[in-house]
């Protein structure tokens, strides 16, 4: 691929930046895949398919693979046990890390958080009793981050389809905000090389207006002394560097540094007015797509803490319904409430902050457990990729060819004589239920995840 001269000139300016390296990586084609290990689903990485090569070094859960499997075959994907994330952007790991305090419950935005990839990293490195809120403004990709954020398995995981001016009436309510925001894409080139056709100096410039209103309408939701990361996928200037002078010139806040091995070949960068620490990754210096990375702490306290809550839009389940769960659930202090006729779990405080968060609209919270039906659950598809089943509830063991057709919603032969509900599960890891009849069983795999391409 080759890329334009007026491009290459406008990265000119781009600490780090290396013409004649970053074009022969770009004409080379290569292509560098990486996923990210589930650590509360997984701990056998060599148990997977395809081939590992390495460990990603600045993150404990990353892997650079040998070769890019057909990832939609693999069942364990599905079922929640990795992620498919480009390695550069795992960096994220390290800036949570070294900037908040993550033995903690902690209040965590995720405010461009589709398809999942950040949002599923964060759940791993909080505390349990953290509440994470995964938000995105877009209709269609909300609903591929919720499909992702219950594959992940997570119960402090709130999902929203919010603008970002939604959360500033949420005054000092989050301890760390991510704002990975939309950005002209320039590092994503190698990757889509479609995508350098689109580029223009009035992308750039558009985004960067953009990027400076999200960050202006999201600012009063951040407590004092809160963390705030900010991430591109851009090599431009204006998107990175001069969008964190802007930071530093419009609210009170002071720039984190961050500590990098120097064998990671991280361009650790500068910006010019205000000398904001910033990290800028190259595919002709590491194995990694680019990305730039700055984090900031909020000075001050703005209009106070968040307004109270008022009751939620929700009731306690009856008795008769919290004793009829006891065979599906684990002993847990989780809440359990219903709302629109699904049972959801919630973690310890959950339901509190709720309450708090009730101006926005909320596509998922907690875990959804199911609907109760006369005397009986109907499971939801989240409760079986949950950490929540009970180990009495049968489960149907699927080799790798019936667990492709269960998760193509074809009916599945189990050869049980044991009627009723049943966790279909692929390896020892769940993929979902299925309903054991007479002569037949029903697969309740969810019809708008289902695989369609044939192997």
């Amino acid at each position: 691929m080759s890329l334009p001269p007026n491009i290459l000139r406008a990265f000119s300016n781009a600490p780090g930046f290396d013409e004649e390296a970053f074009c022969r990586v770009h004409d080379t084609g290569e292509q560098v895949s990486s996923v990210r290990i589930n650590p509360a689903k997984f701990s056998d990485p060599a148990a997977l398919s395809f081939e590992l090569d390495r460990r990603i070094p600045w993150t404990a859960y990353g892997y650079y693979l040998a070769s890019r499997p057909l990832y939609t075959f693999e069942p364990l994907l599905h079922a929640g046990a990795f992620y498919v994330q480009e390695a550069s952007s795992m960096f994220l790991e390290q800036a949570l890390q070294q900037t908040a305090d993550l033995s903690r419950p902690l209040r965590v935005l995720d405010l461009s958080a589709a398809p999942g990839g950040k949002s599923t990293h964060i759940q791993s490195l909080l505390h349990p009793e953290s509440i994470l809120v995964s938000n995105e403004v877009i209709k269609s990709r909300a609903a591929i981050l919720e499909e992702n954020m219950i594959k992940w398995g997570g119960s402090n995981v709130v999902v929203t389809n919010n603008d970002p001016r939604d959360f500033s009436g949420l005054q000092g309510y989050f301890d760390v905000i991510v704002v990975d925001a939309p950005c002209s894409g320039s590092g994503m080139f190698r990757r889509d090389p479609d995508s350098v056709a689109g580029w223009s100096h009035d992308l750039v410039a558009l985004c960067s207006q953009r990027q400076q209103r999200i960050l202006a309408d999201i600012w009063p939701a951040l407590k004092e002394d809160g963390v705030l990361i900010y991430s591109t996928c851009s090599y431009s200037v204006e998107e990175d560097e001069e969008l964190a002078d802007w930071v530093l010139e419009t609210f009170e806040v002071s720039s984190l540094p961050l500590l990098t091995d120097s064998n990671w070949n991280i361009v650790q960068s500068f910006s010019e007015k205000h000398q904001a620490a910033g990290y800028r990754f190259y595919p002709d210096k590491l194995m990694g797509e680019g990305f730039y990375l700055t984090a900031f702490k909020k000075k001050s306290a703005g209009s106070g803490p968040p307004r109270k809550g008022g009751r939620g839009k929700w009731e306690q389940v009856s008795r008769q319904v919290r004793d009829g769960l006891k065979h599906w659930m684990k002993e847990t202090d989780f809440s359990l409430i219903s709302l629109h006729e699904n049972i959801l779990a919630l973690p310890p405080l959950m339901a509190e902050e709720l309450a708090l968060l009730q101006s926005l609209y909320i596509r998922n919270a907690g875990v959804t457990i199911g609907k109760w039906a006369g005397k009986d659950l109907v499971p939801d598809h989240a409760f079986a990729l949950s950490q929540l089943t009970a180990t009495g509830i049968p489960v149907l063991q699927l080799e790798r060819a019936e667990a492709l057709n269960y998760l193509r919603k074809e009916e599945i032969k189990t050869g049980t004589g044991q009627m009723g509900w049943h966790m279909v599960q692929y390896m020892g890891h769940t993929l979902g239920w299925i309903k054991v009849l007479q002569n037949r069983s029903n697969n309740y795999y969810p019809k708008e995840w289902r695989i369609l391409k044939q192997v």
